[in-house]
């Protein structure tokens, strides 16, 4: 699978550990390869997915901090993705088509994409067009990109979870909902908004899930110290 083409393209280069991770998702692999080897020699690290099914599978275990979506593949087109990922997530997201229509453009951008390239394209117009969008995130953020959690630090735009420099293993709920905290620090967050936002469905799956962050953030679960309970409201995350 593509995961051992990666594997082979990151073998003879040198990544720095807070590098921006990018999934890339097209069916042909020409594009596929040029792209994963062109991002992992400019500094990126890259993921890549021939189809919607596959880049749902790897979003499931694995952050990322932008997205470049195929608009026509087999199975689930790039638009479809796109909103269904734009329902529970504001990760970045650039788009490739081989059509030059307004309408598909426009479809796009009402979908929520923060950037639109038509192929055939210049690799060194898609990483200009990939720092730009990283750059407006930030730029547009106006929030810190990691908060101390005691001894826990979580970063927000990748969704990374970090005790010393080892990674901590999160869903993509806790994921969702950790991240909801994190760019609300001290703020109490009513749990019908957790579950919408969170994408968890339901306010006891929320309950479910704010249990299993506290396993991994708390040193007594029973009698959290960070991610707290306000009687009536909802939960609160108490960063540094």
């Amino acid at each position: 699978m593509t995961t051992n083409r990666h594997r082979r393209c990151e073998a003879n280069v040198v990544l720095e550990d807070d590098a921006p991770h990018i999934l890339v998702v097209d069916d042909d692999h020409r594009i596929r390869d040029l792209l994963g080897k062109y991002l992992l020699e400019n500094g990126f690290r890259v993921t890549m997915a021939e189809n919607s099914q596959e880049a749902r599978a790897a979003m499931r275990g694995l952050a990322f901090d932008l997205l470049i979506l195929d608009v026509m593949m087999p199975g689930d087109t790039g638009f479809e993705l796109a909103n269904e990922i734009r329902a529970r997530s504001e990760v970045p997201i650039l788009m490739l088509t081989a059509r030059s229509d307004a309408d598909d453009r426009i479809q796009g951008l009402e979908l929520g994409v923060d950037d639109y390239l038509t192929k055939p394209f210049e690799p060194r117009e898609l990483l200009l067009r990939v720092h730009n969008v990283l750059r407006r995130r930030r730029d547009a953020s106006g929030q810190p990109g990691e908060v101390r959690i005691g001894e826990f630090v979580f970063h927000i735009g990748r969704g990374e979870l970090k005790h010393n420099e080892t990674t901590i293993k999160l869903t993509e709920r806790e994921r969702d909902l950790l991240r909801q905290f994190a760019q609300r620090p001290g703020m109490a967050i009513a749990r019908h908004e957790l579950a919408t936002l969170g994408g968890t469905g339901s306010e006891r799956a929320v309950d479910v899930q704010i249990n299993r962050l506290r396993r991994k953030l708390e040193v007594d679960p029973s009698n959290p110290i960070y991610l707290q309970t306000v009687r009536g409201k909802g939960y609160i995350l108490h960063a540094e």
